[in-house]
């Protein structure tokens, strides 16, 4: 796809300040295919976004993009440079609306689901596209298990969304973070739907407080992005979510749900008075799969159809997954970093215990540490043994990570090993019959950071060669 530069001008709107000279000559006869925010990635015809990061500052780059071929730039001040320059307020503001212009608007050609909240964004995302794909509609999944960035920078998600709608993509479901938000990579998108699952502690070091956290999520929910939301009211944080909403809601509450019977592999509930079987397990995986059923209707879905479709649930990477290889304990993997996160996970491992409940886990390193604490009061509260490791402490000193946690605790942990193969090795070793192992943070990822060093390590890898490693001890 392409856009003349006058159309860009004219999509960036109130945002333009300014146009240097070069831009105003060639407004109506420059065609730009393409945006880009990375000097590496630029290429012919392109305009190149000069954004200001938390590392580097794009207008330090934008004599080499010319050089590269770059046709124009999307600057906060003028350069002195022979090209055309279109100068606005905020260029992270600007991009996203610029890059869906030189797209055609691809998300107003498709429907897409943004899914917002602390926890369940991805499993309800993978269910969204899984029903979808049961009931024939060609889906596309955008979040943590699909790229790097939960949700993608503004130029690569419009040229993902532009690649959807010429494959005939028909569903897009994906994952809008409160910095993809904060940071406008999804202005310019428009959402079919817009769902909320839940707020609790997270990405504090980013937003500063849980007010300016809410608000970000809450920007979802507006008529420049969306046209209509679902959202889970079984909170204070729903509930206000659905005031503050300037969209039209869906209110999921009680009345819509009852529970029935949780497992450990499979759920049963009513859903607006009719029987649902799901194959995953948890509460949690309950409230994702009414979130998710909801959308599906506001689609033009049938109940039934929608029913069926979530008795066909895959199990999602990395959320509560049960690792079994004939061992006389249960072992699940979860991505639960928050505290919020963690009690749900908690909570619904201690509904399948029949003995002891034993969770291993850390806190990430450059990361928020106010949340550090309450996971370790989380972790001591409901857990009955606690052994506390290392997640990816990055540039953070692990110790000190660890001992932020453990200080959350009313007594101390059972065990504390850096070393997360030997942690859980111990939690297996000490594991008996009927008992329930939760090895809780990294979930689906396949690495671990520790300084600059990023290691192969899977904790359901892990876990399978550890409990290969005990072997007839466990059978």
């Amino acid at each position: 796809m392409s856009a003349r530069l006058g159309e860009v001008i004219a999509a960036a709107g109130n945002l333009v300040l300014s146009l240097n000279r070069d831009a105003i000559e060639t407004s109506s006869s420059l065609v730009l295919n393409d945006a880009e925010h990375d000097s590496r990635r630029v290429g012919d015809g392109m305009i190149f976004a000069c954004i200001r990061g938390t590392n580097a500052d794009g207008h330090d780059y934008a004599a080499a993009v010319k050089d590269s071929g770059v046709a124009a730039l999307l600057v906060d001040h003028e350069l002195d440079l022979a090209i055309p320059q279109i100068i606005v307020s905020n260029v992270r503001e600007a991009v996203g609306p610029v890059a869906a212009c030189i797209h055609n608007k691809p998300s107003e050609s498709v429907d897409v689901v943004g899914i917002t909240g602390t926890n369940g964004k991805t499993t309800t995302v993978r269910m969204v596209s899984s029903v979808g794909e049961i009931l024939g509609r060609d889906c596309l999944e955008i979040g943590t298990l699909t790229g790097e960035r939960t949700t993608p920078e503004a130029t690569d998600l419009q040229r993902i969304l532009a690649i959807a709608r010429r494959e005939q993509r028909d569903l897009i479901a994906m994952e809008v973070s409160s910095h993809a938000l904060d940071l406008h990579r999804v202005d310019g998108t428009r959402f079919s739907v817009a769902a909320f699952t839940n707020l609790g502690v997270d990405h504090l070091d980013h937003h500063g407080d849980l007010e300016a956290y809410f608000a970000a999520k809450a920007l979802l929910f507006t008529p420049d992005l969306c046209d209509l939301a679902v959202i889970d009211v079984r909170s204070e944080a729903g509930t206000r979510m659905a005031t503050v909403a300037s969209v039209p809601v869906v209110a999921i509450d009680d009345d819509l749900v009852e529970l029935l019977e949780l497992g450990p592999q499979r759920s049963h509930f009513r859903w607006r008075g009719a029987k649902v079987d799901l194959p995953l397990g948890g509460a949690f995986n309950v409230a994702n799969a009414v979130l998710a059923a909801e959308i599906m209707l506001t689609l033009g879905a049938e109940q039934d159809e929608v029913i069926g479709g979530l008795a066909e649930l895959p199990t999602v990477p990395g959320r509560f997954e049960q690792i079994d290889v004939g061992q006389r304990f249960a072992v699940i993997v979860d991505y639960a970093h928050t505290p919020d996160g963690l009690e749900a996970v908690l909570e619904a491992a201690r509904a399948v215990t029949r003995r002891s409940l034993v969770v291993v886990f850390g806190a990430g390193g450059n990361r928020d540490q106010g949340k550090r604490p309450q996971m370790g009061e989380v972790a001591r509260r409901l857990a009955d043994r606690v052994v506390v490791t290392n997640d990816n402490p990055r540039s953070e000193n692990p110790t000190a990570i660890i001992a932020s946690v453990v200080s959350g605790m009313h007594k101390s942990p059972d065990l504390v090993e850096p070393d997360r193969r030997m942690a859980i090795r111990h939690a297996f070793a000490a594991a008996g019959n009927g008992d329930v192992v939760l090895i809780a943070g990294k979930g689906h990822e396949m690495t671990q950071t520790i300084g600059s060093d990023v290691i192969e390590f899977d904790d359901r890898a892990v876990a399978r060669d550890e409990l290969r490693r005990i072997g007839g001890s466990i059978s």
